[in-house]
């Protein structure tokens, strides 16, 4: 993945609502949600998520597609996978590193 769509997408999900929309649209899976659902699930006025779904979809995060009269968003995940993995593409120098759940953290509960 190229560095400057690694950078767009994380600039888009530097941003609280936004962020909010993309985990919700992870969390509805390849199904996807009508923008009016997405407003009315994270109280988001229409003016503003249409500006907002705008700004995913340049980064390559969200995808859509019309459905009858609606039009239905949804997670990009090969983009999202994508930059998941540039992010860790060199983690650790190699070595496993991904923490073990049999092992206690050291974090206060």
């Amino acid at each position: 993945m190229e560095t400057e769509t690694v950078l767009a997408a994380l600039a888009a999900l530097a941003q609280e609502t936004r962020l909010a929309i993309f985990r919700q649209l992870v969390q509805a899976g390849p199904a996807g949600l009508t923008a009016g659902k997405i407003a009315e699930q994270l109280a988001v006025p229409p003016s503003s998520l249409s500006f907002h779904l705008k700004e995913l979809s340049h980064a390559g995060l969200v995808a859509s597609r019309q459905s009858g009269r609606f039009v239905i968003y949804c997670a990009d995940f090969a983009t999202m996978h994508g930059v998941i993995g540039y992010l860790s593409e060199n983690c650790c120098g190699g070595a496993p590193c991904a923490p073990d759940a049999s092992k206690p953290s050291g974090r206060p509960s």
